[in-house]
């Protein structure tokens, strides 16, 4: 019993210091990024699909409600909602760590009420890379989930106080998990991104999509820092690498090799959906700024017609740049911040050919 609440504790401890962290303004990287605007389009809003497909399942809309709670009965009445808005708005959903549910039964509806609320819908089941295949298994029976992400997150459980410290079967775990279980599995970063080499390693055992899930959104480095008693680990806010960079070097690769991309963290508007969609992620992720939609008191109304505004603003962004679709949106001429270019210089990476995609598409089509 002990055990429960401290848990229950700490999942809203959670959700509350994400809600606190949470601001409008865009991630520095995300805000860099401009595309290079072209005064004919050449193209009409009705021209546009904004669907994609993501580890083989389609999807209605590039972007999609990512990873956030569950456990408690506070995380469950937001998951409620969460299902309730994702069905109506036709938005695929992401539960949050399922692993409460499988330490304790008794809070599995909290999960379970995102498939009640949703029966038809897309729903991706998550975990942690500890957890081993029949957990994974169970996490999915759980949510009848059309996918399981497999988050990984060593600097959040190294500043968490009761966090995990043994990391050295998480890949290990991971390539089982790939081999065994029947749904297509994402593994995704929370919030701290990822590098090549990173991906190297996920595609070595299997995994074919990610989700580099960069810094610029919740910090759970800070989060769990404010959660310790009696030090803090504040000097670690910030660690990692951006959405932005991380795309890069997911993108870095032989076209053979490189696994399916996603990208979440720091995305705050439809913008930084098209800017993310364009530097290679074939659906984006959104957890912050929903999580602050579906915990306002405006009613479901609101809530879905700001849902629902998504749609018409990407469609919208996607006709600016010339995009009928998100494979083209990779062929528009991006120019990336200072920041990015710097990181780019020191890890090898040409950044320079992103700003003439769009001369090197015509020049192949020719």
């Amino acid at each position: 019993m002990f055990i429960y609440d401290y848990f229950a504790n700490r999942k809203d401890q959670h959700v509350d210091l994400a809600l606190h962290q949470y601001c409008e303004e865009t991630a520095r990287d995300f805000e860099e990024a401009r595309f290079v605007h072209q005064s004919l389009p050449q193209m009409s809003v009705e021209d546009v699909d904004i669907s994609t497909t993501v580890a083989g399942i389609e999807l209605p809309t590039p972007y999609y409600i990512n990873a956030m709670t569950g456990g408690t009965k506070k995380t469950g009445e937001i998951n409620q909602t969460i299902g309730i808005m994702s069905c109506l708005s036709k938005t695929p959903v992401a539960s949050g760590s399922v692993s409460a549910a499988i330490k304790d039964p008794e809070v599995a509806k909290t999960f379970s009420v995102l498939r009640f609320e949703n029966p038809k819908g897309i729903i991706f089941a998550n975990l942690g890379a500890h957890h081993d295949v029949e957990n994974a298994k169970r996490a999915v029976d759980l949510l009848e989930a059309n996918a399981l992400q497999i988050h990984l997150n060593a600097p959040q459980e190294l500043v968490m106080s009761e966090g995990d410290r043994d990391f050295s079967m998480w890949l290990t775990n991971i390539e089982k998990i790939v081999k065994e279980i029947e749904v297509p599995v994402i593994v995704k970063e929370v919030g701290f991104g990822m590098s090549r080499e990173t991906v190297e390693q996920l595609t070595s055992v299997g995994v074919q999509t990610i989700d580099v899930s960069g810094t610029g959104g919740t910090d759970f480095v800070k989060i769990e820092s404010a959660r310790r008693v009696l030090d803090s680990y504040d000097f670690l806010e910030g660690w990692g690498n951006s959405t932005v960079a991380s795309l890069v070097e997911a993108m870095n690769m032989p076209d053979q090799i490189r696994p399916q991309v996603l990208a979440s963290g720091g995305v705050k508007n439809p913008l930084d959906i098209i800017k993310a969609l364009s530097l290679g992620a074939d659906a984006v992720g959104l957890s912050n700024r929903f999580l602050k939609i579906f915990t306002s008191e405006r009613g479901l109304e609101p809530m879905l017609s700001e849902l629902n505004s998504f749609k018409d603003y990407t469609r919208s962004l996607m006709t600016l740049v010339g995009a009928r679709n998100v494979a083209e949106l990779r062929q528009k001429d991006i120019i990336l911040g200072a920041n990015v270019q710097r990181w780019c210089e020191a890890r090898g990476i040409d950044w320079k050919q992103y700003a003439s995609r769009s001369a090197n598409h015509r020049n192949v089509r020719k």
